[in-house]
């Protein structure tokens, strides 16, 4: 048996050895757990205090984005999931998580005007 067939049979056999070690030390998917949200979370009644109270006081019309009406905050809406889930928004505030849980929730729910 030359070099080139060892180099070909160990390559073999450790390639196999890999392929087969990845496919069976997945991990099982039941673990994960997935949070569902609330699809009747309202914008008027629950959404709209949230930003007023912590957001207005920099995003009122003088710095964008203009969070004042249900456009403004649904045309930014990904921006604001994202500031608000990071924790880098409000500046100089904060966020109770379920305050931000709701935020999050409304927003991938559809942002509805409800």
């Amino acid at each position: 048996m030359n070099i080139l067939s060892k180099i070909k049979n160990t390559l073999i056999i450790v390639l196999s050895i890999t392929l087969f070690s990845c496919e069976t030390n997945v991990e099982e998917d039941s673990d994960i757990i997935i949070e569902s949200c609330d699809t009747t979370i309202s914008f008027a009644a629950s959404i709209k205090p949230i930003i007023d109270s912590n957001c207005i006081s920099c995003h009122g019309g003088s710095q964008f984005p203009d969070l004042r009406t249900y456009d403004g905050i649904n045309n930014n809406a990904d921006r604001v999931r994202t500031q608000v889930v990071n924790r880098t928004m409000p500046q100089g505030g904060s966020l109770s998580n379920e305050e931000i849980e709701l935020i999050r929730c409304w927003i991938e729910s559809g942002a509805l005007n409800n």
